[in-house]
């Protein structure tokens, strides 16, 4: 294809409305990463919690964003994707903002007398409510926009997009803490996100699924979830999958306590979270290129080795500079098994059940947000705060990640000596 098809390929391949959500989908993800990088830091520091009450407080707000479009897909599906992306907007920017006021002092005679911890439960389920209509609602616009030539080049421009706000976020979070204060990074992602809301009432247009697709109901969905929980195999894979992205959110809970704690506490921790997103944009297509041939099994086995070994470079030498080097190394492994993980959903799901089984993909980042939170504010607390020797934490990561590729490799083994009829 020459670069005359190509951009004949960008004009008319999509709807309009494709890149009104796909760029709505840049902003929320600025606001949800930038706002991210500083959460655990914002919580020990500013608001006074431990590094355990930190972590609980941040697994419910991650585990419930990414568990909740399970069901909130059902609700977007049912509304309209231009009335829920209104109302996913209008609750993150109202979220973000009350987050963001806990700290503020011109706020603190509101919080004064009441239990900050649970205030913050409160406010933290709330916003998470409001961001599990946004993946549905933008994957759903994706589907309904592209035609049959441009889908797959639609959803990779999405992954791209994502990645970009997932990378430009972090980088505004940091020159907003270090002008302003950290608590108004959270005042940056409730603005993005209200800008967001004027966005979609003024341009996007709901287009109709031609291929007249049946939304399941909200019973229908409970009584799927049942399906697949009841699968072993497919939840033996999820939950091991589940270590990968444990060992991953650790990027956001640990990296930036050690950083401040025992590197500098001016460091851009921000920024240095943001190399992974970075190293993703820019190499993305390389390591899809290497491991196209590659079966998907091999992939993700790779995948978790690269990752796992990032932790170890870590180790070796915990400089920023060495941090950053092992992130982007974890970013390399992310991308050699990413691609793939939903192909190898497809295979492991029953036949005639595989759009269903793809549906709950996103159950292993909500399950690793649920424990990795407390998980990583626990062993923090362990090893850098009560037996200071912080350095003990990245060996453990490359521990997990060990297990995640050895459990990987022999539930390869077992299931492929598994008949077909036993799916």
């Amino acid at each position: 294809m020459n670069i005359a098809e190509g951009m004949n390929k960008l004009r008319e391949g999509f709807h309009p409305t494709f890149w009104i959500a796909n760029g709505m989908e840049l902003f929320e993800r600025l606001a949800y990463y930038g706002q991210a990088t500083v959460l655990s830091i914002f919580l020990r520091d500013h608001l006074h919690f431990t590094e355990i009450e930190s972590g609980q407080l941040s697994s419910i707000f991650g585990g419930l964003i990414y568990a909740l479009p399970i069901l909130g897909g059902t609700l977007a599906d049912k509304f309209g994707f231009r009335r829920a992306f209104s109302l996913a907007f209008l609750i993150l920017a109202i979220g973000y903002f009350l987050i963001g006021s806990t700290g503020m002092q011109a706020f603190a005679g509101i919080y004064d007398g009441l239990p900050l911890y649970w205030t913050l439960v409160v406010i933290l389920v709330f916003t998470a409510f409001g961001g599990s209509f946004i993946k549905p609602a933008v994957l759903g616009t994706v589907a309904v926009t592209t035609r049959a030539d441009t889908k797959s080049l639609g959803y990779a421009i999405y992954y791209w997009l994502v990645n970009i706000g997932a990378a430009a976020g972090p980088a505004i979070a940091y020159f907003v803490r270090d002008s302003v204060g950290i608590e108004f990074v959270y005042l940056v992602s409730a603005l993005s996100c209200t800008l967001m809301f004027f966005v979609n009432i003024s341009f996007y247009k709901e287009v109709k699924d031609e291929a007249g697709t049946e939304t399941a109901s909200l019973g229908e969905k409970l009584k799927n979830l049942v399906v697949v929980l009841r699968n072993g195999r497919f939840m033996v894979f999820l939950l091991i999958f589940s270590l990968f992205w444990i060992m991953f959110w650790q990027i956001f809970i640990i990296v930036p306590y050690y950083v401040t704690d025992y590197i500098s506490s001016d460091a851009p921790f921000e920024i240095i979270q943001s190399a992974g997103a970075w190293g993703i944009i820019t190499l993305q297509l390389v390591i899809n290129r290497l491991t196209k041939n590659v079966s998907p099994q091999t992939a993700i086995v790779a995948g978790f080795a690269v990752s796992s070994c990032s932790w170890l470079l870590i180790a070796l030498s915990p400089s920023i500079w060495m941090i950053v080097a092992g992130i982007v190394a974890f970013s390399i492994g992310e991308m050699t098994q990413a691609p793939r993980y939903y192909e190898y959903i497809s295979d492991l799901a029953p036949k005639g059940q595989q759009g269903l089984f793809q549906g709950y993909a996103f159950l292993p980042i909500a399950i690793a947000w649920a424990v990795g939170g407390t998980f990583g504010g626990w062993i923090y607390t362990t090893y850098a705060r009560e037996a200071g020797n912080p350095d003990t934490i990245w060996f453990i990561l490359f521990g997990i990640g060990v297990l995640a590729t050895l459990l990987m490799w022999g539930y390869n083994v077992v299931v492929a000596k598994l008949k077909p009829r036993d799916a």
